[in-house]
């Protein structure tokens, strides 16, 4: 059976999660969703994987308000680390600080996804990702922040592990793609079971 001709949206302008489903061939649209996530985050009460999923709805919500037709993917992303959440860093000094706080240290990536159409949530799921960041030093931060530049501000934790933020860690454990910013391969299937993609 050939697949349904849902229009798709992704709720979002990440260039990241924008190339990942480029690569595998999905036909998408992306918009941005224009939620407020400092106001959601601020009045927000509980776990980290409650947080993104709370998050990733409201994306996906928002847009699906305005074009019920369609079946949207939202995600969303939060750095934990020693019960601290760490946002997108607002300058390359923030970026700095992040990288500093996070030298030598342990943390955990928490990914939510989700499929929505027409105000209701159609598939949702919750990915881990556990990265443990060797020291840096000075001289390697301040050659890092400068290679990578702005780039980095668009990502949580200031590092792109498909770049030169493989150079900051000594192990991960978890699936690669979360790590980018989406898990994909969990999406896949959802896309294939509602009859998006082949079988």
């Amino acid at each position: 059976m050939p697949p349904t001709k849902s229009r798709l949206i992704l709720a979002s302008n990440s260039a990241s999660r924008k190339a990942m489903l480029e690569s595998v061939g999905i036909a998408f649209e992306a918009m941005p969703s224009g939620v407020d996530e400092a106001a959601i985050k601020s009045g927000f009460s509980g776990p980290p994987a409650a947080l993104a999923t709370a998050l990733a709805k409201a994306k996906a919500g928002a847009i699906a308000t305005r074009h019920p037709d369609a079946l949207v993917i939202g995600s969303d992303q939060l750095l934990v680390c020693g019960g601290d959440i760490y946002d997108k860093p607002r300058n390359l000094a923030e970026a700095a600080q992040h990288l500093q706080a996070l030298s030598g240290r342990t943390h955990e990536l928490v990914t939510a996804v989700c499929l929505m159409q027409a105000g209701e949530t159609a598939w949702l799921h919750v990915a881990r990702v556990t990265l443990s960041m060797r020291n840096l030093s000075d001289a390697f931060l301040q050659q890092y922040l400068t290679a990578e530049g702005d780039a980095l501000l668009h990502c949580v934790g200031a590092y792109r592990l498909e770049g030169l933020g493989a150079q900051l860690f000594t192990s991960i454990e978890g699936d690669y793609f979360t790590v980018l910013g989406l898990p994909l391969l969990a999406l896949l299937g959802a896309l294939r079971a509602r009859g998006v993609l082949l079988v």
